[in-house]
């Protein structure tokens, strides 16, 4: 249950970093949006993720993973779908971008911060 929570607030920081960075086509109505955002796209990658990965392996193995941005790209659009205008994306082209840059970044994060205080 603490690394879901722990996992829920660097997601939060990452969209807000995202929607800082590309504020006209990656648009964040504010921290309470960010927080919804990062619980509706948990759920969407424990849910559809698993769903779309298994229906597009072959793409996946043939692309040598680099599909899977794809696939994020989509649960980040389903996500902005779900929310309406709190959470807006221009298109699939910025969903596609953000979903690395969110991907590198969860990464850093991780990486850098949570797994050393986690070891403490």
């Amino acid at each position: 249950m603490k690394g879901w929570l722990i996992s829920l607030v660097v997601n939060t920081v990452v969209l807000m970093v995202v929607a800082g960075f590309f504020s006209e086509s990656f648009y964040l109505s504010g921290i309470g949006a960010a927080v919804i955002a990062s619980l509706l796209l948990s759920v969407m990658n424990v849910i559809v993720k698993p769903i779309l990965v298994i229906l597009t392996l072959p793409v996946t193995v043939l692309s040598l993973g680099l599909f899977l941005f794809v696939i994020n790209a989509v649960t980040l659009n389903l996500t902005a779908w779900i929310m309406g205008d709190s959470f807006e994306i221009s298109g699939f082209g910025m969903a596609l971008i953000a979903s690395i840059i969110i991907s590198l970044l969860n990464l850093l994060i991780n990486n850098i911060i949570v797994k050393p205080l986690q070891q403490k």
